[in-house]
């Protein structure tokens, strides 16, 4: 039988190059994430296909459709749950094999096309990414829309026409819905399986980096023929059957990860109907673009503008001009510290940006003044004033940016020692007047409140300090 397929389908004179492919001996378990790349897009396509059968990707129905898949049809939460996990354990497989390919420094000659094509490969990656989130079409789906939206409005002369060709209309709506929906069931898997091919293409066109030595420099003119007579020898090996069945095993453990995963933690979202009457809302991202939420969260107003429409590109430039750059001499990290340097920082900052995302401290915590108690100790032996205006703070929504004992929002300095900085006259005057990203009180006040959390505010300083104090301006020699 075996042998009746093979003849007409020919598999052993279209498989055998490939299995019989040298590569180095040296590679290890650091070469898998390529095909724990492969392995997690074949899965998504795969739940993607179970899913389609259920979605309906319709304004009206789409958020019911999840709704339905999570506690109607049989499985369907599981199904979410593999597709969401698997989603997202591609984009940490193709980072870590990016990773491995700036260390090893295997974008050098003659991989510069492998290197572009793996960068095509990471943004429709990241592309297929957005375009799940929006299909959840929920709160974090909408004002996500929204915030992308007004990024391309911002383009000089085009940005209406940007965000028309976005959104389907003026506005977003079922037009919106369909276009994400054509772009991440359609569009976005069959380029990434066009550009995956021409990947491996390329690796088995140029061969497989092999791991650098200190002091072996690439030389573009002998390149070629030094690696040939590397794999060739005692430093090289065919693909099958020990490399094949290394990046088996990882990728079986990866599937077996993502499966017991899915299990225990579900699908994610939806999050809540998109309702664009709902501004007291939070959306926020999904994971790998919470970076990107903290940086817009962060920039200053004055520069805004110009980084939103300037940086993607850069950034995106600088990635495909990386081999053109440096495509000959040292590939040993430790003989290149600035690549070493460069790479430790960038993931300092998107780690801390990815952080400051989930914490979001510049966001008053809007449930703070109902949810969060005043702790006891600022309670304790005040006069009743004081405790009226404790009332009045908490419930005047002063918690929302302001914290009392590591209790509240973070967007207001925390108030535990207040009364050791600013005197009663300097708290009124901020309450009234507002100041740097305090809005103006004075109009939500009445006379009385105000007095009462002021009285609150001047009890807040430890035992052992006294509270601050105008100034006698007697003992200045000036006056």
């Amino acid at each position: 039988m075996s042998n009746w397929v093979n003849d007409r389908m020919q598999l052993q004179s279209s498989l055998g190059p490939i299995m019989s492919h040298r590569v180095p001996l040296r590679s290890r378990w650091f070469y898998v994430f390529g095909s724990a790349t492969l392995t997690c897009f074949l899965m998504q396509i795969l739940t993607g296909i179970m899913l389609s059968l259920v979605y309906v990707p319709s304004a009206d129905q789409a958020y019911q459709s999840l709704e339905y898949l999570n506690y109607v049809q049989p499985l369907g939460w599981y199904v979410r749950a593999l597709h969401d996990f698997f989603a997202n354990a591609m984009v940490l497989m193709l980072i870590c094999h990016l990773v491995q390919v700036v260390i090893f420094a295997a974008y050098k000659y003659p991989r510069e096309l492998t290197w572009i094509f793996g960068v095509i490969l990471f943004l429709c990656v990241a592309a297929m990414a957005f375009t799940g989130q929006i299909l959840r079409w929920d709160q974090d789906a909408y004002w996500g829309l929204g915030i992308g939206a007004s990024m391309l409005g911002r383009i000089p002369l085009i940005g209406p026409y940007a965000v028309h060709l976005m959104l389907g209309g003026p506005i977003i709506g079922g037009e919106t819905l369909s276009r994400f929906f054509t772009l991440h069931v359609f569009i976005l898997p069959l380029t990434i399986a066009g550009v995956i091919a021409i990947h491996v293409m390329l690796v088995l066109k140029n061969g497989i980096s092999d791991p650098p030595k200190a002091g072996r420099l690439v030389n573009p003119a002998t390149e070629r023929e030094e690696y040939e007579e590397r794999i060739s020898g005692e430093d090289g090996t065919t693909f099958f059957p020990t490399p094949v069945a290394r990046d088996a095993i990882f990728s079986g453990g990866l599937v077996i990860v993502v499966a017991l995963l899915a299990a225990m933690l579900g699908p994610n979202g939806p999050n809540g109907m998109p309702d664009p009457t709902i501004i007291d809302t939070s959306p926020k991202p999904d994971i790998w673009f919470m970076s990107i939420f903290s940086a817009l969260a962060l920039l200053p107003p004055g520069v805004e503008t110009f980084l939103i429409l300037t940086s993607p590109i850069l950034l995106i430039a600088a990635l495909f001009a990386v081999p053109f750059f440096s495509n000959s001499g040292e590939r040993h990290i430790s003989r290149r510290p600035v690549a070493a340097i460069l790479l430790v920082f960038i993931f300092m900052v998107y780690g801390v940006l990815t952080w400051l995302g989930y914490k979001a401290p510049w966001s008053p915590k809007m449930e703070a003044w109902s949810s969060d108690e005043t702790p006891i100790t600022f309670l304790q032996g005040r006069p009743p004033i004081a405790l009226i205006g404790a009332v009045a703070f908490q419930y005047k929504q002063c918690r929302n940016c302001h914290q009392l004992g590591g209790i509240g929002g973070e967007r207001g300095p925390e108030l535990d020692t207040v009364a050791t900085i600013k005197t009663s006259g300097e708290l009124m005057r901020q309450a009234i007047q507002g100041g740097g990203n305090m809005p103006t009180y004075g109009h939500n006040l009445s006379s009385t409140e105000l007095t009462a959390i002021v009285k609150f505010l001047t009890t807040l300083h430890p035992d052992t300090e006294s509270p601050a104090m105008i100034p006698d301006k007697s003992l200045n020699p000036k006056n």
